[in-house]
């Protein structure tokens, strides 16, 4: 029996061959979709492992300091600390803001991490290069992603600090890198005011009709109260081994009057809630890119199928029956998808590192795109296959 499939493959191989490619293209865009979202996901868990932390002691009905703002008192850990079940309580700031070198901003997440070496919560877990931060001020450990190198001067609001250490993949939710800086000036950074700030609140202060009469002292007072910068974020807690974190949680929220989160319920955070928008967004684009490779597919097994009518018209006179016609048709729409998705996995593993974001490219994630592509080109086959057994076998005698 002649090989249909094979016979106009080898005929007409550069049209078959350049749909293939513009297919894998497509596929390759739909991988690396793919890879975007899991990319996030594992970007959220990337940042909980960093943090180093069981626990997490936000400010009461908030959603913690990743997914919306947060304040508590940084006085509070050492209450959290002597509670049973802790091993380690430290504070922790969170600020995504515009980092400076030179001339040239990057958009880092600074995070304000307290004194007490490597292992404490919310410290880098390790470094690539340099060594980790030593002094309670001017000091910076950044991510590889932001570009520094050891020894570059970063500006960060009103404050100068020196690169001393290098990191990789400490990333915010949003891919963003991290920056880590000593407590007291992300402190400054996200709650101290500026000094026109602080003049102008002096003045509306001043002004308040409260203060008619003032209380000697009372006005300082409340000025120093509200140019204060005695917040953080977080406390990050570590549990004891043997002990439960919702154990240990319990009596926080209880007594603390602190909204505490445990790793399962901060990825519900992060994942369920800060990446759900945009995992919608990337379904509804690999649903259209879907419905645009079968389109493609369609169109040219269709084609080709009516650039052989004549030859599919001989093989009915002589008595070919209508399986495998249908089946040789089917041949020729598979071969065009795995020569489609073969050039778009090597697509993907090529462009994905050169994405801003974190692009994972998982092999289930493959295995599942080769066999969609198979059932789409299966599907896009049937109309060239409808057309090919409605043929009229006396069109091969035909003028």
């Amino acid at each position: 029996m002649i090989s249909l499939a094979g016979r106009d493959i080898l005929h007409s191989w550069g049209k078959f061959i350049f749909t293939g490619v513009g297919l894998g293209l497509l596929i390759g865009v739909t991988l690396v979709m793919a890879g975007v979202y899991r990319g996030m996901v594992e970007d959220a868990k990337v940042l909980l492992d960093n943090s180093g932390a069981d626990l997490w002691v936000v400010q009461k009905d908030t959603l913690g300091p990743y997914a919306e703002s947060s304040s508590v008192y940084d006085d509070l850990w050492r209450g959290i600390a002597v509670l049973p079940g802790v091993a380690r309580a430290a504070n922790v700031t969170y600020l995504t803001m515009p980092v400076r070198k030179g001339d040239r901003d990057v958009r880092a997440m600074v995070t304000g991490i307290v004194a007490g070496g490597p292992g404490s919560p919310g410290w880098p877990p390790y470094l690539v290069a340099g060594r980790q931060i030593t002094r309670g001020h001017y000091e910076a450990v950044a991510d590889l992603a932001t570009g520094f190198a050891l020894g570059d001067r970063i500006q960060i609001r009103r404050q100068h600090y020196t690169v001393v250490g290098l990191t990789r993949r400490m990333v915010s939710s949003s891919g963003d890198p991290m920056v880590f800086i000593p407590l007291k000036g992300a402190q400054e950074a996200q709650f101290l005011k500026d000094n026109d700030a602080i003049l102008m609140q002096r003045r509306r202060t001043a002004q308040n009709p409260t203060f008619a009469q003032p209380v000697p002292g009372l006005l300082d007072a409340v000025v120093a109260t509200q140019t204060a910068n005695n917040f953080v974020n977080a406390i990050l807690v570590q549990v004891q081994d043997g002990h439960l974190p919702q154990d240990v949680a319990e009596p926080i929220r209880r007594w603390k009057r602190l909204q505490v989160y445990d790793r399962a319920q901060m990825e519900q955070i992060l994942v369920g809630k800060l990446i759900a928008t945009s995992a919608r967004q990337i379904g509804m684009f690999l649903a259209i890119l879907a419905l645009v490779s079968a389109a493609v597919v369609a169109f040219i097994i269709y084609t080709l199928t009516m650039d052989k009518i004549r030859e599919i018209a001989v093989l009915k006179l002589i008595g070919t029956r209508n399986r495998t016609i249908a089946a040789l048709i089917l041949q020729q729409a598979i071969a065009l998808g795995v020569i489609g998705f073969v050039v778009g996995k090597i697509t993907a593993t090529f462009a994905a590192p050169m994405f801003p974001k974190y692009v994972l490219l998982m092999p289930f994630d493959s295995l599942t795109g080769f066999f969609a592509v198979l059932v789409i080109c299966v599907l896009a086959s049937l109309i060239a296959i409808r057309i090919a057994l409605r043929v009229d076998p006396a069109e091969a005698i035909g003028g």
